[in-house]
């Protein structure tokens, strides 16, 4: 992959991960359910009338926008407002790759190599980890919904997968048609008219602004130029290339949220989001097919199809997990 390429994804990672301290200030002022809905209703509005049909069967794009857009975000911001740190999130998140290789073994009969193993044991490993150190601070709670949302996009990779999309991006876009309405049923039962209609009447107030601004960022920079960059960078090269480029969204998250948040990280998180990216890195790993010595030099092998690529993701829209 050539180094401006490589920059990009490395650009990629970092919008991803300045995701989560977006929507840190997305959440001082929107309520968490309300906000999902309210984030993927100003990106659906322009996709139905913008962005063409994906061609993919209805019910994988439900399911992927049910599993991605709905489940994932909706634990994520319930826990990310009920204390979990904004960089701690973008690490716990990752767990949504080794959800996605049991789900993938589980339900599409997908094979597990031996490394795929170790990286889902070394990653759980990780995770119980940071969890356990969690439950010490009597945090235990946020990490657990961070965690339901991981493996709400790893259902959404699941569908993703099934869909087999043309063209990725339409359908990463399409997706945002699926969350706003039962998210806002959500809302209205949990939250009520009146915190939806406060958030409402004083987004433009000055005290709104980093709200605003966050949600601005996690819409158009987040979704439509991250996933935009990502989808074109997976069109181009292999994923097992593109996708361990992944695990720089964590390290991004972790760092803007210190920077700007002022979060700090406990020695054993460090570790175990060490030991996690550690898993999943390992578990992204492919042995390369041996050369076949026998096939004569004079005849030529039919050539393979080239493989569709999958895109999986932060935020996808806002951020996507590694290609297992």
């Amino acid at each position: 992959m050539p180094i401006r390429h490589r920059l990009l994804a490395v650009s990629v990672a970092i919008m991803w991960g300045l995701n989560f301290t977006a929507i840190h200030a997305s959440l001082e002022h929107f309520p968490p359910f309300f906000l999902v809905a309210l984030r993927f209703l100003v990106l659906a509005v322009p996709t139905i009338f913008l962005v063409p049909w994906p061609r993919v069967p209805v019910r994988w794009l439900v399911g992927y926008g049910l599993g991605f857009g709905t489940l994932q975000f909706l634990f994520l911001y319930w826990g990310m407002s009920a204390g979990m740190p904004a960089g701690l999130a973008s690490l716990v998140l990752q767990a949504s790759a080794p959800f996605t290789v049991v789900l993938g073994a589980l339900f599409l009969r997908e094979r597990l190599t031996g490394l795929q193993v170790v990286g889902i044991l070394i990653a759980v490993g990780g995770l119980a980890l940071v969890g356990a150190h969690r439950a010490q601070l009597a945090a235990v709670l946020p990490f657990l919904l961070t965690l339901a949302g991981a493996l709400g996009w790893a259902i959404g990779n699941i569908c993703n997968r099934q869909a087999r999309p043309r063209n990725p991006l339409h359908l990463a876009l399409w997706v945002s048609v699926v969350p706003p309405l039962p998210m806002l049923a959500v809302s209205l039962v949990v939250e009520g008219p009146s915190r939806i209609g406060t958030s409402l009447s004083t987004a433009f107030t000055p005290q709104a602004l980093p709200a605003m601004v966050g949600l601005a960022y996690t819409v158009v920079i987040g979704t439509v130029v991250g996933t935009g960059i990502w989808t074109w960078l997976m069109a181009h090269h292999p994923a097992g290339v593109v996708a361990p480029y992944s695990l720089l969204v964590p390290v991004a998250g972790m760092l803007s949220a210190w920077l700007v948040l002022g979060e700090t990280v406990r020695g054993p998180e460090i570790l175990g989001g060490v030991i996690v990216v550690a898993g999943v890195l390992l578990g992204s790993l492919r042995r390369r097919p041996r050369a076949n010595t026998s096939t004569p030099a004079a005849v030529s092998p039919e050539p393979l199809p080239e493989p569709v690529p999958v895109t999986s993701g932060p935020h996808q829209p806002s951020g996507a997990g590694p290609t297992w």
